[in-house]
């Protein structure tokens, strides 16, 4: 059965890391769907937070995989347990004064934030899972959407310590 997963790996903090991970994706043809890199808990060490898609075997032959790199500390199926998951997005949408108190409407049911204002736009904050971004740029786009940059997502498994 195919389902998104979302993968933690804890890789050494090195030049040619993430391209050597992204790179045995596409040799192997896993597609990434998302993909977060930034520093982790432990000096030295990034953590990747990776968003793809396949059948249990696929997952399996992924970490299978990314284990034989040298840099890759350690690998988790985070979806295998009740998660967090964020994502952010930046929208920026066309708003002439008229249609801004419309658009702040939007804004505050989403409990985003406006973190720009020009005389004909607005670039909105949005901060949550992939549904809720999406949804809010559905709902934006009819005012015309200028711009718009995505993360992707970044995730914890909830509670338990690791």
């Amino acid at each position: 059965m195919i389902r998104k997963y979302t993968i933690s790996i804890l890789v050494n903090n090195q030049p040619g890391v993430l391209q050597r991970v992204s790179g045995l994706f596409g040799r192997r043809g896993f597609n990434i769907e998302s993909i977060t890199v930034g520093e982790s808990e432990e000096i030295g060490l990034s953590r990747m937070v990776i968003v793809t898609e396949g059948d249990d075997k696929t997952l399996e032959q992924i970490s299978k995989q990314l284990y034989k790199l040298i840099d890759v500390i350690k690998v988790i199926d985070l979806s295998a347990s009740p998660m967090v998951a964020r994502e952010l997005g930046l929208i920026k949408v066309s708003a002439d004064p008229a249609a801004r108190p419309e658009i702040i409407g939007i804004v505050e049911t989403f409990r985003a934030s406006i973190v720009d204002i020009g005389p004909n736009s607005l670039i909105v904050q949005v901060v949550g899972d992939s549904e809720k971004i999406d949804a809010m740029i559905e709902l934006l786009r009819p005012y015309g959407i200028k711009e718009l940059s995505r993360t992707g997502a970044t995730a914890m498994v909830r509670g338990s310590i690791r």
